[in-house]
């Protein structure tokens, strides 16, 4: 699209010469033709200066953005608009996305003809910059030509990068703080070998027919089991769409799931996913190897937003009948009233009796903040009563919970990833799966 109209230099040359010439014909009507004159002059400036100014038609737009950008992740993109011959002297360039990608800045002023764009995805699914303008003046600045095109899709996924990233330095020899090292053997019941006793290890892993045999002490090497099965349900209904510490809850719900996938995938264990909300969404089969891993990708950046509420009962009754054998369950989800949190207890304590269930507890730290607030007014009061009720009961829900044998996963939402994975390899090593 194109566009042409009078710069404020222009308007200014009107609105200061046009009253003074139409005074000087009210006061002696010959001066009619000298009025008509100062605005015929101002208009005939104005479409010398288009003429001479370079011609939308031939100025260039190029806009180059990644075709994939994680959701919690900002990407780099240009802007650049191509001039035939010198660039003008003034030129503006503005940018804007949909409601899924946020492009800053939105608008540049100044001689530069590029600006590095920063994008920052607010949404799982198809994002795209919808325009861009590129608008410049002739060179008696008297008027501004624009033209405007259509930016390119991005594709705004899960973080997989950071997934990657997190479980690369999981198996590195210098594992990150916080996160428990992956060592395969000396860890589990999974004989490996044996080998020479020595200081420190365990009385009850020496294997007393081997000693006999050799004349010597032989203890038995373990590893971790494997061929386990893991399986994680995502919640996607009404409330995981709330944010929590910036980003909608299932997005670092996926996230999080993304990441155990890919460190189980590696450890030799089976995966599947599962999504609900008011009725089961998605259910993929048990998934082995690291070459599983792109197709669990796929299927979690397909998950949608859902307005939803969840119905557990439907959801976890449809898991537990897919499910033939004993397997890890991790549970993604969200309660905010008693109702809806007993009919998920109820049906969390069933699949207790045959799986091991890891609940995933988000941690509202805007309910935190509001008990933690000192109150400045009689409304902040009661807010914090009402906040801190709400805080008693999910950990009522929890407590209970706990006492049903699952296992809790509670973290700020930036450590939640690594808390899960080291509750996942706690559980490995104590052979509860």
């Amino acid at each position: 699209m194109i566009a042409l109209y009078p710069s404020r230099r222009a308007i200014l040359l009107m609105a200061a010469g046009a009253p003074l010439a139409l005074g000087l014909a009210l006061v002696a009507p010959g001066m009619w033709a000298a009025a008509g004159g100062w605005i015929a002059l101002v208009a005939a400036l104005m479409l010398a200066d288009a003429l001479i100014a370079p011609s939308p038609r031939r100025v260039e737009m190029e806009i180059v953005a990644p075709r994939v950008v994680g959701v919690g992740r900002t990407a780099a993109a240009r802007l650049a608009a191509r001039f035939p011959g010198a660039a003008p002297r003034r030129i503006e360039l503005a940018a804007g996305g949909d409601e899924r990608l946020a492009v800053s800045p939105e608008r540049t002023r100044g001689r530069n003809a590029a600006v590095e764009l920063v994008l920052t995805p607010q949404r799982r699914g198809t994002g795209r910059i919808e325009s861009a303008w590129a608008r410049w003046t002739g060179p008696l600045g008297l008027v501004w030509l624009q033209k405007r095109q259509d930016g390119p899709e991005v594709a705004v996924t899960p973080d997989i990068a950071g997934v990657k990233d997190q479980a690369l330095r999981l198996f590195t020899r210098d594992a990150a703080l916080g996160a428990k090292p992956l060592l395969e053997t000396g860890e589990g019941s999974d004989f490996h070998a044996l080998k020479d006793f020595t200081t420190g290890m365990d009385l009850g892993d020496i294997d007393w027919k081997s000693s006999a045999r050799r004349l010597k002490l032989v203890g038995r090497e373990h590893r971790t089991e494997r061929n386990h099965h893991i399986v994680l349900a995502l919640d996607t209904g009404r409330l995981m769409s709330a944010p929590a510490g910036g980003l909608p809850r299932i997005d670092r719900a996926i996230h999080a799931a993304l990441l155990l996938a890919f460190v189980s995938l590696k450890l030799g264990d089976r995966v599947g996913l599962f999504a609900f909300d008011a009725r089961p969404r998605l259910a993929s089969g048990m998934t082995a190897g690291a070459a599983a891993f792109p197709l669990l990708q796929r299927l979690a950046a397909g998950l949608d937003y859902s307005a939803e509420e969840t119905n557990f009962t439907l959801g976890l009754t449809a898991l537990s009948g897919r499910l033939d054998r004993r397997a890890m369950v991790v549970v993604f989800t969200d309660f905010a009233d008693p109702t809806s949190a007993e009919l998920m207890v109820e049906n969390v304590a069933r699949l207790t009796h045959t799986h091991l269930v890891l609940f995933v507890a988000f941690r509202d730290d805007d309910l935190e903040a509001l008990v933690e607030r000192e109150p400045s007014e009689a409304d902040d009061v009661t807010r914090a009563v009402i906040a801190g009720e709400l805080l008693r009961q999910r950990e009522a829900v929890v407590t209970r919970l706990k006492r049903l044998g699952v296992e809790i996963v509670d973290a700020p939402a930036d450590g939640l990833p690594m808390a899960l994975l080291n509750t996942y390899l706690d559980a490995k090593r104590r052979g509860r799966l």
